[in-house]
C-alpha cells in the first residue's frame, strides 16, 4: 500500500492495518525460520509499509493535536 492510499484511511482504519501488517510480518518470520518463505524479499517490503503506516498515524496524530 502507498502513502497516498494510507493518508487517505481514517485514524481507526489505519491501526487496524497497523494490526494487520504486524500479523502478518510474524507469519513471514515464522515461514523464514520454517525455510517455507518463497520470496525473501517480501520480509524488508512489509516492513518498510509497517514503518511507513507508523509514520502516517503519527503525522496525523500531531496534526490533530497541532489544530
Amino acid at each position: 500500500m502507498k502513502a497516498n492510499e494510507m493518508r487517505e484511511l481514517s485514524p481507526d482504519e489505519l491501526e487496524r492495518k497497523l494490526l494487520d501488517l504486524k500479523q502478518e510480518m510474524f507469519n513471514l518470520r515464522f515461514r523464514h525460520a520454517s525455510g517455507q518463505l518463497e520470496n525473501p524479499r517480501k520480509l524488508g517490503q512489509t516492513r518498510k509499509t509497517i514503518a511507513r503506516a507508523q509514520t502516517i498515524l503519527r503525522q496525523t496524530q500531531l496534526k490533530g493535536k497541532k489544530e
